[in-house]
C-alpha cells in the first residue's frame, strides 16, 4: 500500500507541538466562559478567581505535556497504572484521611491526594488495553473480564463513599467495552442485571445520605428547608433566567446567596439564571463541539487501543456534562459531579485535562502514521 508523504514545510505549528487546534480552541473558549461564570458565582472573589486561573494554567500544561507522549507509552503503562490505583484505593479504605464525612484521601506527608482521580484514566486505559488484545467484536468471556476490571475499582470507590466519582469511573470502563462492539442483546442482559442489583445496592451499599438524595430527587418539596433546599433553589434560578437571562452579575438567586454551592456543583444554575435559555444553548454547543471533535479524533485512530481509549475519554466527558446539568435541573439525583472547566475545582480539572492530553496524543499518532 502506497504511503502518503507530507511536506514538512506544510505542517502547522500546532501539529509540530502535537496539539489538535480545533480541540484546543474548544477547550480555551469553554475555560473563558467558566472564568466569567465563576467570577459571578463566587461573588467577585478575586482570591478564588486567582486560584482557578492557576489551576487552569497547570491543567493546560499537563495536557500539553501528555500530548507529547507517544501512545505506546500509555499502552505499556496501562496495567501498571491500574494495579497501582487499586493498591492505593485499598490503602484509602484501610488508613485514608477523612474529610467532609468521607474517607477518600491518602496523606503521604508531602502531598495529600485522591487515588480515585487516577482511576478515571487508569480504568479506561486498562480496559482498552485488555479488549484490544483480541479480535473485534470481543467474545463474551472477554467482555465479562472487562466488566470485572471496571466493577472492582467502582465498588472500592463507592465504599469511601464517593458515588459521583464511582459513576464516572464505571462509565469510562463501560464505554470502552461498548465501543469494542458489544451486542445489543448482551447490553440488554447487563441492563437487567444492573436493575436486579439495584435493591442490593440500596440496602447494603448506599449510605443514609445517599438514599436521602434519591428520595429528595423523587420529591424535593417533601423537605423544602432541608434536603430539598438545594434543588428547589436551583430550579428557581434556572427557571427565572427565562429566554435571555437577567444579565451577567445580575442573578438574584446567586448574588443574594439563596443558591448553595453556587461556585461548584450548582454553577450551571448561576449561568442559566444570568444568560437564560439562549446562553444555555450556546454553552451546550461548546460542549457538543468538544465531544464531537474527540469522537472524530478517536474514529480516525490507527489501532483498536487508541480508538477505545479516545472514545471512552470523550464519552466520559459527556457523562460529566449530562450528569451535572441533569442533577441541578432536578432530572437526576445530586451526586456531586462538577460541570467540566466551569465549576471551581482542582484535582478533577487536572484529571480531565490529562484525558484531553491523551486525546491529543491519539491525534498526533494519526498524523505520524500518515507520513
Amino acid at each position: 500500500m502506497k504511503r502518503t508523504t507530507i511536506n514538512p514545510n506544510k505542517i502547522s505549528f500546532l501539529q509540530r507541538i502535537h496539539i489538535d487546534g480545533w480541540l484546543l480552541v474548544g477547550l480555551l473558549v469553554l475555560s473563558c466562559v467558566g472564568l466569567f461564570t465563576l467570577y459571578s458565582a463566587s461573588g467577585q472573589d478575586m482570591v478564588q478567581m486567582e486560584r482557578q486561573f492557576i489551576r487552569l494554567g497547570f491543567s493546560f500544561i499537563v495536557m500539553f505535556g501528555l500530548a507529547q507522549v507517544p501512545l505506546g507509552v500509555f499502552r505499556f503503562f496501562s496495567t501498571y497504572a491500574y494495579a497501582a490505583g487499586l493498591l492505593m484505593l485499598v490503602a484509602v479504605l484501610l488508613f485514608g484521611d477523612m474529610g467532609k464525612g468521607a474517607q477518600r484521601w491518602l496523606d503521604l506527608g508531602f502531598i495529600r491526594f485522591q487515588p480515585s482521580e487516577l482511576m478515571k484514566l487508569a480504568v479506561p486505559m486498562m480496559v482498552a488495553w485488555y479488549i484490544s488484545k483480541f479480535t473485534m467484536p470481543p467474545r463474551t468471556t472477554h467482555i465479562i473480564v472487562g466488566f470485572g476490571l471496571v466493577v472492582v475499582p467502582t465498588i472500592l470507590i463507592a465504599k469511601q463513599p464517593d458515588l459521583g466519582t464511582s459513576l464516572l469511573i464505571a462509565s469510562s470502563g463501560i464505554f470502552a467495552i461498548f465501543l469494542a462492539g458489544m451486542s445489543w442483546r448482551l447490553i440488554s442482559v447487563v441492563g437487567g442485571l444492573v436493575g436486579a442489583f439495584a435493591p442490593v445496592m440500596w440496602f447494603f451499599l448506599m449510605k443514609d445520605y445517599q438514599k436521602q438524595r434519591v428520595l429528595t430527587f423523587l420529591n424535593p418539596e417533601s423537605d423544602p428547608l432541608g434536603s430539598g433546599y438545594h434543588i428547589i433553589q436551583s430550579k428557581i434560578a434556572i427557571g427565572s433566567g427565562g429566554v435571555d437571562g437577567k444579565g451577567w452579575l445580575q442573578g438574584t438567586q446567586s448574588q443574594l446567596e439563596f443558591l448553595p454551592e453556587r461556585h461548584t456543583d450548582f454553577i450551571f444554575s448561576v449561568f442559566s439564571e444570568e444568560f437564560g435559555l439562549t446562553g444555555v444553548m450556546c454553552l451546550m454547543a461548546i460542549y457538543i463541539f468538544i465531544i464531537m471533535r474527540g469522537l472524530i479524533i478517536s474514529s480516525r485512530a490507527q489501532d483498536a487501543y487508541a480508538k477505545l481509549l479516545g472514545g471512552s475519554i470523550t464519552l466520559t466527558f459527556f457523562v460529566y456534562v449530562f450528569v451535572n446539568m441533569g442533577m441541578v435541573s432536578g432530572l437526576l439525583p445530586v451526586v456531586g459531579v462538577p460541570l467540566p472547566l466551569v465549576s471551581f475545582g482542582g484535582t478533577s480539572m487536572v484529571t480531565l485535562m490529562a484525558g484531553f492530553g491523551i486525546l491529543m496524543a491519539i491525534a498526533t499518532q494519526k498524523r505520524l502514521m500518515s507520513r
